[in-house]
């Protein structure tokens, strides 16, 4: 359970009022990963995963076609699954936009006969788990929060197909918190499986939570124009990421405060997720190399990333009781605002209906970006269904919000229209 502050989220809210408006805006929205070019890395966290994951042919320019595929551990095949496969297939690289690449991930199906007209698909887009191959859900069994709510949806008949994210288990840095990558490999999942499996159905719901909240909204944002024949109903997101650099601020205030309020969980959890995505520098900041910015507590740290998962990485940033200033040199303030950007949406007008989940406790991702974010897609236009879950923290939230992401899921199945529930859209309550 993370350290609650009370008057966290009023704090934020107020803090992203007083934001300046060029950094509010800039991270509204906007597709800005276009703007970069993929630049040579130093920075590695490849390694520790079998040979399944690399792919010694060569990688056929179409995405979506799946390239090979194995039986999942027993211990990873979910208790509601009739079966697990493990899956590699091809995608597209979303920092540049451009270069073939490939993709691992898995398939779970739901037990009992095959309805007429395949299983109903669900394409998870998952939370932050770090940047290292070992990291990626393919690879390693899920934690049991994941278990219960991935297994939630195969006891109602859904079939589950996961990305791991482009260079999360495969070859190559994993472009953490870059939404263009999240989306491209989600839909080139969905692709993979639909055309290589007949017993799944065409039509497709995506679900995320954290990062994979952010890969999910992205996934819809990008999905008209990637991969317009994908059939999709809709989106449920919880934890939803939005406007990472007025995050980004308000990490540098909490860090000041911390002669006065002393090291605090929340902070190192913010600290986690901004370094790891300070990782991913070299990808889209021309001319930047991430070793040169490092201290030598910061080279010690990302030794810590290059291998292991995100509960070790938070732990070892408790201990040290580490801020910015110790693991980099300088000012980071210009190179990690332009890695940020590759975190927007490309849009938040969306074309099917989105679910929106947010814990009261939440700090991960402060209740209050998660309401600007309903807000400002209910502004554009888009079918929001936004919901709080009083009590639940970030992690919480996402077994919490199935009393109201399944009805929801199961209409746009149905073919049923949601009702937008914006116009009663209301601000956080107040811890």
């Amino acid at each position: 359970m993370r350290i609650i502050q009370p008057i966290l989220q009023s704090k934020f809210l107020a803090f992203l009022i007083a934001a300046p408006l060029s950094l509010t805006l800039s991270a509204c929205g906007g597709d800005s990963s276009a703007e970069f070019q993929t630049q040579p890395k130093a920075f590695t966290a490849d390694g520790g995963v079998s040979a399944f994951y690399t792919w010694n042919g060569t990688t056929p320019a179409a995405p979506g076609v799946l390239l090979r595929q194995e039986p999942l551990p027993a211990n990873q095949v979910l208790p509601n699954a009739s079966q697990g496969i493990r899956i590699l297939y091809t995608s597209t690289d979303g920092d540049d936009g451009k270069t073939a690449n490939y993709v691992s991930g898995d398939l779970q199906l739901p037990k009992g006969i095959t309805p007429a007209g395949g299983w109903p698909l669900i394409a998870w887009s998952h939370g932050t788990v770090g940047v290292a191959d070992v990291c990626a859900p393919s690879w390693t069994v899920r934690d049991p929060r994941d278990i219960d709510y991935l297994d939630a949806w195969l006891a109602q008949g859904y079939a589950v197909v996961s990305t791991d994210y482009q260079g999360l288990g495969t070859p190559g840095l994993h472009p953490y918190l870059h939404a263009r990558p999240e989306a491209y490999s989600v839909l080139d999942s969905i692709r993979a499986v639909t055309k290589a499996f007949p017993q799944l159905s065409s039509s497709v719901v995506i679900v995320g939570q954290s990062q994979g909240a952010q890969g999910a909204i992205a996934t819809a944002g990008y999905a008209p124009s990637y991969a317009p024949e994908i059939k999709l109903l809709g989106t449920v997101a919880t934890g939803v990421p939005y406007q990472l650099q007025s995050v980004l601020a308000y990490l540098n205030s909490l860090t000041a405060q911390v002669p006065t309020t002393g090291f605090t969980s929340v902070l190192a959890t913010l600290e986690a997720y901004a370094w790891l995505g300070y990782a991913t520098a070299e990808r889209v900041v021309p001319n930047f190399v991430l070793a040169d910015n490092l201290t030598d507590k910061g080279k010690a740290f990302y030794s810590v990333v290059a291998s292991q998962c995100l509960a070790p990485i938070e732990a070892y940033i408790t201990q040290n009781k580490l801020v910015t200033s110790d693991v980099f040199k300088g000012d980071v303030s210009g190179w990690a605002t332009q890695t940020l950007q590759s975190s927007n949406y490309p849009t938040v007008k969306f074309a099917a209906p989105i679910f929106v989940g947010t814990g009261t406790l939440d700090t991960d991702i402060p209740t209050a970006v998660q309401y600007l974010f309903a807000k400002d897609a209910c502004a554009a236009g888009s079918t929001v269904e936004q919901h709080y879950y009083v009590g639940q923290d970030h992690s919480g939230t996402v077994n919490a919000s199935l009393v109201d992401s399944e009805p929801f899921v199961k209409k746009l199945f149905a073919g049923q229209a949601i009702t937008s529930n914006c116009a009663a859209l209301v601000p956080p309550p107040a811890n």
